[in-house]
Order: C-alpha cells, then sequence, then structure tokens
C-alpha cells in the first residue's frame, strides 16, 4: 500500500486573521467574515450583535482613513474565555483615531462613538512602522 504520513497543522480555534482591500468592498467582507466566524464559535449573540457593528466601523475607517494604494489592512478576531478582541490594522500610523464631536449635518465622525458605546475597551497600538492597530474588546458572558 501507498501511505504516507502527514502532519495537519491547526490554526487556535479561538484566532482568526485576515487581509483586506482597503475599499468599502473589503470592509464589507471584514463584517460578512468576522459574522461567520462568530456564529462558528457560538459567540453569544449579544456579543455578535454589538461586534458586528464594532467591526464595520474600524473597517470602514481603515478602508477610508487608514488607505495606502497598494496595502491592504488585517482584520483579527481573538476569543479568550471572557473576552472577545477585534483588532484592525493598516499603515497609516500617522493618522491616529480620536474621538470628537459629530457635525450635525455631517454624514460620518460617528464611528469611534459606536465604538466607545459597544465595546468594553478600546484603544491604538502602535508597530511595527508604518502599521496602526485599533482594537476593541467585548467582555463574554460566563457559562
Amino acid at each position: 500500500m501507498n501511505q504516507q504520513n502527514t502532519t495537519q497543522v491547526l490554526s487556535p480555534t479561538g484566532h482568526f486573521s485576515v487581509l483586506l482591500s482597503p475599499t468599502p468592498r473589503g470592509a464589507r467582507l471584514a463584517r460578512l467574515l468576522a459574522v461567520e466566524w462568530m456564529r462558528d464559535h457560538e459567540v453569544p449573540y449579544g456579543v455578535t450583535e454589538a461586534a458586528t457593528q464594532v467591526v464595520a466601523e474600524l473597517a470602514a475607517n481603515a478602508a477610508t482613513h487608514g488607505r495606502v494604494a497598494g496595502r491592504s489592512f488585517r482584520l483579527a478576531l481573538l476569543s479568550q474565555p471572557e473576552v472577545l478582541r477585534i483588532e484592525v490594522t493598516d499603515t497609516r500610523a500617522d493618522d491616529l483615531p480620536h474621538l470628537q464631536p459629530p457635525h450635525p449635518e455631517g454624514d460620518s465622525g460617528r464611528g469611534l462613538l459606536l465604538v466607545e458605546a459597544l465595546a468594553d475597551r478600546w484603544g491604538v497600538g502602535l508597530g511595527p512602522v508604518p502599521r496602526k492597530t485599533v482594537w476593541a474588546e467585548l467582555d463574554l458572558p460566563r457559562p
């Protein structure tokens, strides 16, 4: 018999990462992929709904404000027993996100306010140059 020994490398079940184009289509795909991953990993419904909105906002910001021609952004989801962490990394470390009051007649400027309202914690990490990572954490209910 012709048998081969193969080794299968499994990725950690609580981690997902993907590179996406910094376009509206890439931001939409980030949201769709995150929803599927959270369903597969049985993230509770309420957390999934909030996390979906956070992913949408952070991915849209990466596609809009973090866009550099020819460079992708990365979406990462990390699930630990007590927290779901969302990370969006782009290559515009010179353009750091910050909360600002929205203009009543403006069409934008509310994304980070939504992230602040939905996430239990959020922040920005720098590096390696020229990258920045905007992250948000949502606490998971204890079983």
